[in-house]
């Protein structure tokens, strides 16, 4: 009897949170979330440029919400992305748990709902008048605590794979377009061609990116060095102290900001279901 009264709550439990996952509100305010993340991303191509160009700026997650907040209306800008991705990451979380769809595409689902969670997290410490940038030395602390667990070096490379993994497969989806089937439509005519160059160039812009953020905790792990770990911003700064780093740097700027544009298309022509 307690085994099919348990049934009984789970089954309740499941079918209320579908229809909190099926609310209308709840997939407005995750499209807001998309919105949010247009425009964290048009920030740190932003700062990206700047620092292709010799000036100064934190090129990651933590210095473009700083950008963000230093701007006209910014700390009503702020709470628009905590809204949003918190929004979004319950949506993503709820599609992950008690969704349909293949056991890989929800895992991926509750994956997204967690990043999105902790941008929401990092938006809210910003808005109330917190937070600091500074990833790039985050990592390596990060780094030099797994680098001491046993099997350190190893767990630093697993993270390097991962982080490549990740990398690879935003080149693959913004070279194949494959993003267009996360999108109801595209807006038709040249609106739907903008928003295919966006996403192309978007998608793989933040692959090289990541490529370069992989390849760095790599070499940590290599070389067991945890100050050669890095976040967004040294990788972006290290592509800017190659040959051509100038222009290397500038194109992915603009590939970052370009991802920023897809995502604000996404807000509006994103598949909910």
């Amino acid at each position: 009897m307690l085994a099919g009264v348990s049934k009984d709550i789970v089954d309740e439990g499941s079918r209320r949170a579908r229809q909190v996952a099926d609310h209308p509100w709840l997939e407005t305010l995750a499209r807001v979330g998309f919105a949010a993340s247009g425009l964290i991303h048009l920030a740190l191509g932003w700062i990206a440029g700047r620092v292709a160009l010799g000036g100064g700026g934190e090129a990651d997650t933590s210095g473009a919400i700083a950008t963000v907040r230093e701007a006209p209306a910014g700390p009503v800008l702020l709470w628009f992305c905590v809204v949003g991705f918190l929004a979004l990451a319950l949506f993503q979380v709820l599609e992950g748990t008690v969704g349909g769809g293949e056991i890989g595409d929800r895992v991926k689902a509750v994956g997204k709902g967690v990043l999105y969670a902790v941008l929401g997290v990092i938006s809210v410490r910003f808005a109330t008048g917190g937070g600091s940038s500074g990833g790039g030395e985050s990592s390596a602390d990060l780094t030099q605590r797994l680098m001491e667990m046993p099997g350190g070096r190893l767990i630093v490379g697993a993270v390097a794979l991962g982080v490549l993994g990740v990398a690879g497969y935003h080149v693959y989806k913004g070279l194949s377009q494959k993003f267009l089937e996360d999108l109801a439509a595209t807006g038709g005519g040249s609106l739907g061609t903008g928003v295919k160059v966006a996403g192309t160039v978007g998608y793989t812009a933040k692959g090289v990116a990541l490529l370069v953020v992989g390849g760095l905790f790599g070499l940590a792990a290599w070389q067991a060095d945890p100050e050669e770990a890095q976040g967004l911003d040294g990788a972006l700064k290290t592509l800017a102290e190659q040959p051509s780093g100038t222009v290397l740097l500038l194109a992915v700027a603009v590939g970052l900001a370009l991802y920023g544009v897809y995502s604000l298309a996404r807000a509006r022509y994103a598949r909910m279901d």
